[in-house]
């Protein structure tokens, strides 16, 4: 396994950095996607995950291995069911090994956080999160290796080596716009062993915290 921020360094393929939600009218820069954005891993099979560009947009996701016997492929679109504007410095990979890997990105028209996991074994299916609690966001303090969402009621916490997970709720259902998640979840902090929110509850901002043990 290797770190989000030592993969970056070590394979020089793309930056991930943290921008600001608070740019006006959109969270990051929708700039024409042109080229494909790459990504590789550390394991001796060489795993990479590619993501290529047609007029502008995310076209298409590869993700293989050196001796894997065929490629995995899937549109963009077609995973997501909307479309989306991305932009390199506004996404994040994390590779298990050869056995799967994790995309985390945000669109930059509206800030909202995805999250895709990729198996590399063709008889496992893909998972996609699309109310994702990313560490792309400067507002949510995410340990880097785990992956954060919520289902509006509920946070959820899921280590992506190991896949053992945790969860706190709200204490009651919220409104929630994932586009507009600001609105609702002002501020997040997740470690392994605590979570923390700041959440709009009947019109008053609430924190919340809880020791977590994942499992």
């Amino acid at each position: 396994m290797i770190s989000v921020a030592a993969f970056i360094i070590m394979l020089s393929f793309t930056a991930c950095k943290s921008g600001t939600a608070e740019a006006p009218g959109t969270f990051c820069d929708t700039v024409c996607l042109t080229d494909t954005i790459k990504f590789a891993g550390d394991h001796e099979k060489k795993p990479t995950v590619f993501i290529t560009a047609k007029n502008c947009m995310p076209d298409s996701i590869i993700w293989s291995y050196k001796g894997m016997a065929a490629d995995r492929k899937t549109g963009f679109t077609y995973l997501l069911g909307t479309t989306v504007n991305i932009n390199k410095d506004y996404i994040r990979c994390f590779f298990k090994d050869n056995e799967h890997a994790w995309l985390l990105f945000n669109d930059c028209a509206t800030g909202r956080g995805f999250q895709i996991k990729l198996p590399y074994d063709k008889n496992a299916n893909f998972s996609l999160k699309s109310s994702g609690i990313n560490s792309l966001d400067p507002k949510f303090s995410i340990a880097e290796n785990l992956v954060v969402n919520t289902d509006r009621g509920n946070i959820y916490v899921e280590d992506m080596s190991t896949g053992k997970k945790a969860m706190m709720t709200f204490g009651q259902p919220l409104p929630i716009d994932y586009d507009v998640l600001h609105d609702h979840i002002d501020s997040v902090n997740v470690t392994n062993d605590r979570i923390w929110v700041k959440i709009l509850i009947d019109k008053n901002w609430v924190e919340k915290e809880k020791k977590i043990v994942l499992e």
